[in-house]
């Protein structure tokens, strides 16, 4: 078609210089898949999607790694978008705007990450069915994170109810009937469990999980 585009640039300060007005641009439809969330650079209106139409992201479970995914991803959420997770190797890195516009994910280069956008029909159309098959597939954000639930011995959830009281740690280790450093110990133990970098990540993270302590 003669008004079919093709071109490529290389790192997120080039294609958000060539490319950010259409990332920006989603008014009925705004598709992403990703095997983390640092594939793509963030324009601010990612988060704040129109009412007209719902984003869709799919995602591996290796974007879930990191507690700064997660709170994205709970900005995203309560943004009204949808988040599903697949297992299968995603064979493109793609968005896909309003069907009319689509950006591939490239390897890493010395002059940064090359992307190609495309206006064309044939191509969008392609990726677009795989990834409505993919998302087909796929198990959304919250039941994930359900049935990924860690399994926590007795000690663990009372040593998360502890976290939950505000109690010191002297005061919780007391109750608990163990020595400093062991409370502080299995609070530790904890938070890698519950892959939370911070107490008040394991918080978030017993919460997201509907464990019991929080």
């Amino acid at each position: 078609m003669r008004n079919e585009q093709i071109f490529s640039v290389h790192g997120d300060a080039e294609l958000l210089a060539r490319a950010g007005h259409l990332l920006e641009s989603a008014r009925t439809e705004f598709l992403c898949a990703a095997r983390t969330l640092t594939t793509w650079p963030r324009p601010a209106t990612w988060t704040d999607p129109g009412p007209d139409f719902t984003p869709r992201k799919l995602l591996t479970p290796a974007a879930l790694t990191d507690e700064a995914t997660r709170d994205h991803l709970r900005l995203v959420l309560g943004a009204g978008a949808q988040v599903r997770i697949t297992d299968a190797e995603l064979p493109h890195e793609t968005i896909i705007i309003d069907r009319r516009v689509m950006i591939l994910a490239g390897r890493e280069a010395s002059a940064g990450r090359e992307y190609s956008v495309t206006t064309s029909k044939n191509m969008i159309d392609g990726v677009h069915s795989l990834f409505d098959a993919m998302w087909d597939r796929s198990v959304d954000y919250t039941t994930y994170l359900a049935t990924d639930t860690p399994h926590l011995n007795p000690e663990s959830r009372a040593i998360l109810e502890s976290l939950s009281t505000g109690l010191t740690d002297a005061s919780a280790a007391r109750r608990l009937g163990v020595s400093l450093r062991t409370y502080r110990r299995r609070v530790a133990d904890l938070m890698v469990t519950l892959q939370a970098a911070s107490r008040f990540q394991a918080g978030l993270r017993a919460g997201e999980l509907g464990l019991p302590g929080r």
